[in-house]
């Protein structure tokens, strides 16, 4: 079974996650492996990882997270959260990732801010 699913929504690739809980080994490694993945094919360099549904992951899981933020900048794609858990928004507040990630509260305002160019719009 797929660890993510993906739909195309205009310029914009949405990936979302099939578990609930991310807390397994295994299924972590496929979960990064399938996000990874995905990242090239955001042939509009926009990605939104929709976290509807997910209570909770591991720390191991949140690595994979950080690799894929370095993977999209690499490729000179544009990553953004939406949906966030309080549960999972807590441990990125505790990890600082909060200010790393782009975490926006629901998916149209995730693929509202996808257009915003800086402070003037």
């Amino acid at each position: 079974m797929a660890a993510i699913t993906t739909q195309n929504q205009g310029e914009i690739m949405i990936a979302g996650f099939t578990d609930s809980k991310i807390l397994d080994s295994q299924r972590i490694e496929q979960v990064g492996k399938e996000l990874q993945e995905v990242v090239p094919q955001a042939i509009h360099k926009k990605l939104l990882l929709n976290f509807r549904g997910v209570s909770f992951m591991s720390s191991a899981m949140i690595t994979k997270l950080v690799m894929l933020n370095k993977g999209c900048k690499a490729q000179g794609v544009s990553l953004k959260f939406c949906e966030v858990s309080p549960n999972v928004l807590e441990v990125f507040k505790i990890t600082k990732l909060n200010k790393l990630f782009d975490i926006q509260g629901s998916e149209e305002k995730a693929i509202a801010s996808f257009d915003k160019k800086g402070w003037f719009g």
